[in-house]
């Protein structure tokens, strides 16, 4: 458990928990108690999704368990795991800048900014949204260490607002598709950046097998707190320090796709189920910016408004 309790908005939030070596359980948080629910997870609460039962339970008499006691996992094991790439302008914008300073040699940094926004202005008025899939393997807990693998060395973090879907989708239009979100939780899609290109294979693209992936790195949670309760999901702050240094200090505003874009796209390509977590990007602010990776014994705090905090420890495979 973290020395600080996680804190979520609204009067309940769902999410895995356990007791000393007992087997996780579905629970339903409120403040800083838990209690039990008679689901085999949180999944099968969604397929069920009742936010006035929910919130009878959340005031009744218990049993409760202090949230102190227990350990917090992933707060879902999802079917699939959909996540969207280069959907911040501002990272997006750095990304471009750089390429295009490398093509180009002699480039300004003022000439790359302007083909940089012109190509993102283009991109905004006719493009669509990028989405790849991720393993649920890949999910750890919201205070569990990541393992970075000795494959590689530019271990990067990106963190994300992650859509929990709590309806099936499929083929769903945009005016429809948020209300297909059942709630939020918070994922850091960690990505070894040395491991994205094939040197083989360049024409191939990107390898998001050996990039991403890895066992313990997407860190998840610590709770699903409902749609209801989150506020404006395009209006929410999102922070990240690395060793007590801010990294990461955005907006949702700054994303170039909304969620409902987000959701229509992907909808049509591949059904969600309750249960999908759906990325939607990280902000401007990863280790390829400051020139700075990840290394064992580094520690990752992340937050997201209402949604909570997580803290990670970086450490050597065996």
């Amino acid at each position: 458990m973290p020395d600080v309790l996680p804190v979520h908005a609204g009067p309940f939030a769902l999410g895995t928990f356990s007791l000393a070596q007992s087997e996780p359980f579905a629970g339903l948080v409120a403040g800083d108690r838990v209690r039990r629910l008679d689901v085999p997870g949180v999944t099968e609460s969604l397929r069920a999704w009742d936010l006035d039962e929910l919130g009878g339970l959340a005031t009744g008499p218990g049993p409760w368990i202090p949230l102190g006691e227990l350990e917090i996992h992933a707060p879902l094991r999802p079917r699939q795991v959909l996540q969207s790439g280069a959907n911040y302008h501002k990272h997006v914008l750095d990304l471009v800048m750089a390429e295009f300073r490398a093509d180009n040699e002699g480039m300004t940094e003022e000439e790359a900014r302007a083909a940089g926004k012109a190509m993102m202005d283009a991109r905004v008025a006719n493009g669509t949204p990028y989405v790849f899939a991720g393993l649920p393997s890949a999910i750890c807990g919201p205070y569990d260490d990541v393992v970075l693998p000795d494959r590689g060395s530019r271990h990067d973090w990106e963190l994300e607002l992650a859509v929990v879907i709590g309806r099936p989708a499929w083929r769903v239009p945009r005016e429809e598709a948020m209300r297909h979100v059942a709630g939020y939780t918070i994922c850091n899609d960690i990505t070894t950046r040395d491991q994205l290109y094939r040197p083989d294979l360049k024409k191939i693209g990107t390898d998001w097998l050996s990039a991403k992936n890895a066992p313990t790195f997407l860190p998840t949670g610590p709770f699903l707190v409902p749609a209801a309760f989150a506020g404006d999901p395009m209006d929410l702050r999102i922070r990240l320090r690395h060793n007590g240094v801010v990294r990461q200090d955005e907006s949702t505003k700054d994303m170039i796709f909304d969620i409902a874009e987000l959701i229509a796209y992907t909808s049509a390509r591949v059904p969600l189920s309750p249960g999908d977590l759906l990325l939607t990007g990280s902000p401007a602010g990863n280790g390829a910016h400051w020139g700075v990776f990840l290394k064992p014994g580094d520690v990752m705090d992340a937050e997201i408004t209402g949604l909570g905090h997580m803290r990670n420890t970086c450490v050597a495979a065996d």
